[in-house]
């Protein structure tokens, strides 16, 4: 069944996975020997579309929870945060993914998920609206959803009519091997895609295995081959670098005291995307234009990082400008 349209449409859209992460009370402590776990939502889209919000931008997300408590626990939180849930559906018959995150000091992730099948790999293309999709300016999209049918297609499906609408695609394939069947078919998926973004957002830790190079430039020319615009590579406390095939650089980070790194890299682009959303051409940016919404998004990164769990630590406008003021 078609939902209701709402009579403002988001802005920005954003679909994937939207789960339960349990965060670790404890730094550098595995998994298995943690005493004490923090329940926060998330999700690396999901998060996306809760840091839009909260920074002032309408978005909205397209995915799917389980009829459980857990389910109904991630939609409460996300429209608190004033997401637009209308494409949010709920499964019967599978549960609301879940995922175990051990925090690290360096900013690695170890992270065990219970998704057998989980609900978030069940959005069907019947659930796509079009008019929802191309009502839009900006559409994010990682790779979580190709990972199994039949959310496969339906990103393919919502990834076709965004682009044939002339969205601006926003992409950060948010590497997670374990929930794939292979290594191989993973980045066989993250390429088949990648020629639909004109922004594609990496972390460095994800970089060579997605490229097959360390080296930046090298890599980054093989993605603005796939027709990609813009390519930028978050580094955690080493900043991030960025190109566009005009013009390179690199941007230092915020220096904070780092609680939970988790969903810093989501934080910061939904800090790019509020910077980049009304630019007319993304391949026409000048340097100086990038600079200042990359600092933007740094700022937005470095907050995430403040408190466990993603959603409770993406920051509102009000407090970005504060931060940015006191450095």
């Amino acid at each position: 069944m078609i939902p209701a349209l709402p009579r403002a449409m988001p802005q920005v859209l954003c679909l994937g996975e939207l789960l339960v992460d349990f965060v670790s009370t404890t730094v550098d402590v595995g998994i298995a020997e943690c005493p004490s776990f923090v329940k926060a939502p998330g999700g690396a889209t999901a998060n996306v579309a809760a840091g839009l919000a909260k920074l002032g931008v309408s978005s909205g997300f397209i995915g799917k929870v389980g009829s459980d408590s857990f389910g109904d626990y991630l939609r409460e939180n996300m429209a608190s945060a004033g997401v637009d849930l209308t494409c949010l559906y709920t499964d019967r018959e599978a549960r609301t993914t879940l995922a175990f995150v051990a925090t690290r000091s360096d900013g690695k992730k170890e992270i065990l998920f219970y998704r057998n099948p989980g609900a978030d790999i069940r959005l069907e293309v019947s659930e796509i609206v079009p008019a929802y999709v191309t009502s839009a300016k900006v559409f994010h999209y990682g790779s979580i959803s190709l990972s199994h049918s039949p959310s496969r297609e339906a990103t393919l499906f919502a990834l076709d009519t965004a682009k044939s609408a002339g969205l601006l695609m926003s992409y950060d394939p948010n590497l997670r091997l374990p929930l794939w069947d292979s290594a191989e078919e993973c980045k066989e998926w993250i390429w088949n895609v990648m020629p639909y973004a004109n922004i594609a957002k990496l972390a460095e830790e994800e970089w060579e295995f997605i490229t097959g190079t360390a080296d930046f430039c090298d890599g980054s020319e093989l993605i603005l081959d796939k027709g990609v615009s813009l390519v930028i590579i978050t580094r955690g406390e080493k900043g991030c670098y960025f190109t566009n095939g005009r013009f390179h650089g690199s941007l230092p980070a915020f220096a904070v005291e780092v609680v939970d790194p988790l969903g810093a890299g989501d934080g910061f682009v939904a800090g790019l995307l509020t910077r980049l959303k009304d630019k007319p051409s993304i391949p026409q940016i000048t340097e100086e234009e990038l600079r200042q919404a990359l600092t933007y998004a740094s700022a937005v990164g470095a907050i995430t990082t403040q408190k466990i769990g993603v959603l409770p630590a993406l920051p509102t406008a009000e407090e970005v400008a504060s931060f940015l003021e006191r450095r």
